[in-house]
């Protein structure tokens, strides 16, 4: 091994773990492209949290709490007692236990949290693996499926779903959850439309919607998101619950994040998103890379040759991106790449051209021998 250069475990094992998560890969010293996380946090959240450290000495007020509900609540247009708070996103895969599920699908390729939560619940756990290029078209949803969970858009494919697609797994008897942790970086094709393919704004009986400002607002290590739904379902959901789910700060910074500042902010995030999506998808392409299918989100999928082997030599060079080795229905030779600025890009792929440039100068000299 040369000096100066990290070296990942010889075993790779656990890149297959179900419970292995994206933060894993962005290692101190790399520059991170596994996390989905925007750069951050934005000055006008940095000063409202701030402004409440003096606080932290009292327990997190009523007052707070209905603040931030009611931010929930008029973003989008929906009534209070449809919105339940949450510890990061994540709790609201955690609560769903207490709906007693007999059959859970879950559609994948998708993120692993719902699977690892629900699973301990004791339900059957159905494993719906679309095909490429992982549309809803072809989803075989068992007829018994009582909850069924779908990301939009989808980590880590990038596909997002319509919503025309989504109302077509709707049965009686079922319930939908739609996990939306970055649906606030959606356009419509022209770029004209914040989040076309929401339904955080449909009122339905049977829909459950999962929703995050971490990722947007660079707070992941803050855990603020909410869910949205009927009341019985957020009454049944919430009922034997901690007190205070969420401290003072997270409840500031969901305050603020879903005010109107908050919200151009999220806008304008999402057009620089695009905009640096391209980027790298033009100089992904420089190199013989295209993404394995369309990208709509903050985080583009590629299949590349010796995925693991592809990773473990970027990280000698000094950049971490996200293995997709643990995603259901995917394997070790997709890698997920978080959008970056265009000159973290630009030297991303000059490290990709060499890795890429080795392998092909090994496998030559292996075909020689």
């Amino acid at each position: 091994m040369k000096s100066g250069t990290v070296q990942l475990p010889s075993s790779s094992g656990d890149f297959f773990d179900p419970d292995r998560h994206g933060d894993e890969d962005a290692e101190l010293g790399l520059r991170d492209f596994a996390v989905n996380v925007r750069p951050g946090p934005p000055d006008f959240v940095i000063r409202a949290l701030h402004a409440r450290i003096g606080d932290l000495a009292a327990y997190p007020s009523t007052a707070d709490a209905a603040a931030a509900t009611s931010a929930v609540a008029r973003r989008h247009d929906r009534d209070l007692d449809e919105v339940l708070l949450l510890d990061g996103a994540a709790e609201g895969f955690e609560l769903l236990a207490k709906l007693g599920a007999r059959h859970v699908a879950l559609i994948q390729p998708s993120f692993t949290e719902p699977e690892r939560v629900l699973r301990a619940t004791g339900a059957r756990i159905s494993q719906v693996v679309l095909t490429y290029p992982w549309r809803l078209d072809d989803a075989e949803i068992p007829d018994d499926a009582d909850l069924v969970v779908v990301g939009n858009p989808t980590n880590p494919t990038s596909v997002l779903h319509t919503r025309a697609q989504i109302e077509r797994l709707r049965r009686p008897g079922r319930l939908i959850v739609i996990d939306e942790a970055f649906a606030d970086m959606t356009l419509d094709p022209p770029r004209e439309v914040d989040e076309p393919q929401s339904m955080a704004g449909v009122r339905a009986a049977d829909v459950i919607v999962v929703r995050s400002v971490t990722k947007t607002f660079a707070l992941a290590g803050l855990r603020v998101g909410y869910l949205l739904a009927d009341p019985g379902v957020i009454d049944r959901l919430a009922r034997g619950r901690r007190h205070w789910p969420l401290g003072t700060l997270a409840l500031a910074a969901l305050t603020v994040c879903l005010s109107d500042e908050g919200q151009a902010y999220a806008e304008q995030q999402a057009r620089e998103v695009a905009a640096d999506r391209d980027h790298l998808l033009r100089r992904l392409a420089d190199i013989g890379v295209a993404p394995a299918v369309e990208p709509d989100a903050s985080f583009v999928l590629v299949h590349v040759p010796d995925g693991l082997g592809a990773k473990a030599r970027l990280r000698d060079a000094g950049f971490g991106v996200r293995s997709c080795a643990n995603f259901v229905g995917l394997g070790a030779d997709h890698l997920r790449i978080a959008v970056r600025s265009a000159d973290l890009t630009d030297a991303l792929v000059e490290a990709m051209q060499d890795v890429m440039t080795g392998a092909r100068q090994l496998d030559k000299e292996s075909e020689v021998r």
